[in-house]
């Protein structure tokens, strides 16, 4: 009777613990809101993805991934293959077909965005291994280029043959530039102030987790991503090392 008793008491023991532990157990996250992209970090820095890709355009470093990350996941979960057309973006929405062109010899690609990257100042596109290899850059490991996103269909997410996709202008939307971020309002207040002394558009935008508010400090404005891009070295050389733009 006393091997018995002792036995219920430990179950009694096992089952109150596990009561405990899922009283404690943290909250699941918010549902994310459609057609609003989380943001994401990547090291100090923040990245806004931008919700709809109509109308972009942007010059500047190509660079090209393979065999490294060959079968690992990328972040639109699909698994990374290095002999399909894809390619990595730090903004544009997963599953966006490009036309990447060359700006040193001006061979052409179509890829479809499945993957976040390259996170290396200045570079704006991360090429598949044979996407690079058409663009006869994989000796060079990287080359100047234009990219343009493609027209969507009438389905929303799914996309045309790229032979149907039409390049478009990228001259709408609005971009300003994050210079920081407080829990504390009045100090995020007085950032913007400060700032307003020297820069156009300081404000101060709140952002609600769900969990707690914070007040991000932004300053400026672009019509395309390729002002923006040059509008945020100029605040990196006025000092600000940490800022980013903001798709708004």
């Amino acid at each position: 009777m006393v091997l018995k008793r002792t036995h219920v008491h430990f179950w009694v023991i096992c089952l109150v613990l596990v009561f405990i532990i899922s009283c404690v157990a943290p909250a699941p996250a918010p549902p994310q809101k459609p057609g609003k992209p989380k943001p994401y970090r990547v090291g100090k820095k923040w990245y806004h993805p931008v919700s709809d890709a109509r109308g972009f355009k942007q010059t500047g470093i190509a660079s090209w991934y393979g065999k490294k990350f060959h079968g690992r996941k990328t972040s639109s979960g699909e698994t990374y293959n290095m002999y399909a057309m894809t390619a990595a973006h730090k903004t544009l929405p997963l599953g966006t077909h490009v036309h990447v062109k060359s700006l040193d010899n001006g061979k052409e690609v179509t890829v479809r965005i499945n993957d976040r990257g390259p996170f290396v100042r200045g570079r704006i596109i991360d090429l598949s291994f044979t996407a690079a290899q058409k663009m006869d850059m994989i000796n060079t490991g990287t080359a100047r280029v234009k990219i343009v996103a493609l027209e969507a269909d009438n389905r929303g997410k799914k996309f045309n043959n790229a032979a149907s996709k039409k390049p478009v202008d990228y001259h709408k939307g609005n971009f300003t530039f994050q210079i920081g971020a407080f829990s504390d309002k009045s100090n995020a207040n007085r950032l913007k102030d400060k700032l307003d002394q020297t820069y156009k558009n300081a404000h101060v935008s709140e952002y609600d987790n769900g969990q707690e508010i914070w007040y991000r400090v932004r300053v400026g404005k672009a019509t395309s991503l390729e002002q923006a891009v040059e509008y945020e070295e100029i605040l990196i050389k006025h000092g600000f090392k940490d800022v980013f733009i903001v798709a708004e």
